[in-house]
């Protein structure tokens, strides 16, 4: 042990050595301090973000707006912009839209859609889809690098309708959801889109929000807006009491761990989470009203609506959802503790919605109307360095944000 009689002190060296001394802990400070400053306002990852682009304004029904959607990506700083898949849209009446991304971000999920006119006008008249003629969906895979197409639901095709594509974890092919006789399935198939089956474990009931957990063990959707869980291959069906009539759209939490959903009636549900188990269920937060739904037209039709869905943090520990806050409809984010914090404050009648978190969990992808039109933006977590990232024409809308995995940066 070294007595405090044997310390030097800066008296007793030499005042060229004690500044050395001093301009050295300067120099760390500074370093540290610098990577601190760039840490905290670095600009996210030069990513591309996938997203959907089409006409708003159009008067005669969401058909003919629908046909204008085309899938796109755009550099996070909002430059860039491609159009994707663009021989999809060869045949009349068809249009294409950005799903999501392949987990090494090298590959762009896109759904190609058609419908017949005769079929959007019987819709129309009769205020209800019909999705057993007159359609054709598809999902299909796009390389970035090689702009090579691969269509996966065609592949020994189950369905005219199929969506909701996703990979599995652990390299075990994919989940999507095809329409069998006008009922919504929960689907998994091969990398190569062969051995497609049915893993609802013989449900009859609607099914949506069709998801995995990261541990690739459990699935979760819901059914008639029901939330049940299931192993991947459809057994052990279990469902998750809610007493509640309305359950939506479930999402598994990073680790796993518990169910995220909005539970409560039709256009009156609010974010609650459960434990995979369907124990400690708890309603998170209040949407304030807000009716969860984003109108996307000028001109609004039957069913033009758009589902605002919240999303998990992360790290598991809170939410980011939207909830209407006097005349407007703000980012919020609520922890598991109960904790709630409002990331924006707009002017009446401003909406954001869709909220989406980067890979790095730093940053906050949306939409908005902001600025008057309907454009993607960004934000840290905690609401501050907002900005805008497309720049979409009058007339037009960008919709359903998704970050490329930090990954494939260099792409």
């Amino acid at each position: 042990m070294v007595s405090s009689s044997s310390l030097v002190t800066p008296r007793q060296v030499s005042r060229p050595v004690y500044l050395c001394f001093q301009l050295v802990l300067l120099a760390i400070y500074l370093c540290v301090a610098s990577q601190f400053q760039s840490l905290h306002s670095a600009e996210p990852p030069k990513s591309w973000i996938g997203y959907t682009e089409g006409r708003n304004d159009l008067p005669n029904g969401q058909f003919y707006n629908w046909q204008t959607n085309r899938a796109c990506i755009v550099r996070s700083d909002g430059s860039e912009r491609t159009e994707l898949a663009v021989e999809l849209i060869d045949r009349a009446h068809s249009w294409t839209q950005f799903a999501g991304w392949s987990p090494d971000g090298k590959q762009a999920i896109v759904g190609s859609f058609w419908e017949s006119p005769e079929n959007a006008a019987w819709e129309r008249d009769h205020k209800t889809f019909r999705m057993t003629e007159g359609w054709l969906a598809d999902m299909c895979l796009v390389d970035l690098s090689s702009k090579k197409l691969i269509n996966l639901t065609k592949v020994d095709r189950v369905s005219i309708y199929n969506t909701g594509l996703f990979f599995l974890p652990n390299a075990r092919g994919f989940g999507f959801t095809p329409l069998i006789n006008g009922i919504s399935k929960p689907f998994v198939m091969d990398f190569d889109g062969t051995h497609k089956r049915d893993v609802s474990s013989n449900g009859t009931g609607f099914t949506y929000g069709y998801s995995v957990s990261s541990n690739g063990q459990r699935i979760a959707y819901h059914e008639d807006y029901q939330i049940y869980v299931a192993n991947v291959d459809g057994t052990d069906k279990r469902k998750i009491d809610t007493g509640n009539s309305f359950n939506f759209a479930p999402a598994w939490s990073p680790d796993s761990e518990w169910l995220m959903f909005v539970s409560g009636q039709h256009y009156d549900c609010h974010p609650h989470v459960v434990r995979a188990d369907g124990t400690q269920l708890v309603k998170l937060a209040d949407r304030g009203g807000y009716r969860g739904v984003v109108e996307k037209l000028k001109h609004p039709d039957f069913h033009s609506e758009s589902s605002d869905i919240p999303v998990w943090a992360h790290d598991g520990k809170s939410i980011f959802y939207t909830a209407k806050v006097g005349q407007a409809v703000e980012l919020m984010r609520a922890n598991l503790d109960g904790t709630i914090s409002q990331l924006t404050r707009s002017s009446p009648n401003v909406r954001h919605y869709h909220p989406a978190i980067s890979p790095d969990g730093q940053w906050l992808l949306f939409g908005s109307d902001r600025s008057g039109r309907m454009q993607l933006h960004r934000c840290r977590v905690d609401g501050s360095e907002l900005s805008q990232i497309t720049n979409v024409g009058e007339g037009y809308m960008a919709m359903h944000g998704f970050w490329q995995p930090i990954k494939s940066v260099e792409n």
